[in-house]
């Protein structure tokens, strides 16, 4: 079989890894003419190999929609960085809360998924996390390990293992142990 030429177009080409807001990282594996109301459109054909599924973008919606190429090794960094800090949550209604991570985490930036998977990590001594908190948390992680995972050249699972290593670097989750002993002797 015959080695199929690369395509580029608004500096993406065929082969290439990208990174889709709604979807996560997916890669270029073809560029094709269709024609759609009778207009001829270029589209990318990027395949979601985890997912099984294949998404065809007009050329000229790229931009539209925030395709972008993966992040580059400083902002890997970054995210790694963002992950050790210490969580954020605002004193708002859950709904709320929610809303506003699955925004981040549908935005496809990086930094902002990195930013949800500090908030709702739940380390082991913390109390259990909601079903809707675990499944946000899970989204983020998963997606920031593909994007780690292609821009590292390492597989899922170890990206998965890298962000957990520096999780567990960022300041202590729940009430240090100093505190604990305050409060007990405050009581008794």
């Amino acid at each position: 079989m015959a080695a199929k030429k690369t395509i580029q177009r608004q500096g993406f080409k065929t082969g290439e890894y990208i990174v889709y807001p709604a979807h996560g990282v997916g890669q270029i594996v073809d560029v094709e003419q269709q024609e759609v109301a009778g207009f001829a459109l270029e589209m990318f054909v990027i395949e979601f190999a985890k997912d099984k599924m294949k998404l065809r973008v007009p050329v000229p919606k790229i931009e539209s929609v925030g395709m972008r190429k993966l992040a580059d090794d400083e902002t890997a960094q970054r995210s790694l960085k963002t992950v050790q800090g210490r969580a954020r949550i605002k004193r708002t209604m859950w709904s709320r809360r929610a809303q506003e991570y699955d925004a981040k985490i549908n935005s496809g930036d990086l930094i902002q998924i990195a930013e949800v998977v500090r908030d709702l990590f739940r380390s082991d001594t913390q109390p259990e996390q909601s079903y809707s908190e675990r499944q946000l948390y899970e989204a983020a992680l998963e997606r920031m390990a593909r994007e780690l995972a292609v821009i590292k050249k390492v597989s899922e699972t170890e990206a998965v293992n890298l962000i957990e290593a520096n999780l567990a670097k960022g300041p202590r989750r729940g009430p240090k142990p100093e505190e604990q002993e305050e409060s007990s002797e405050a009581a008794a």
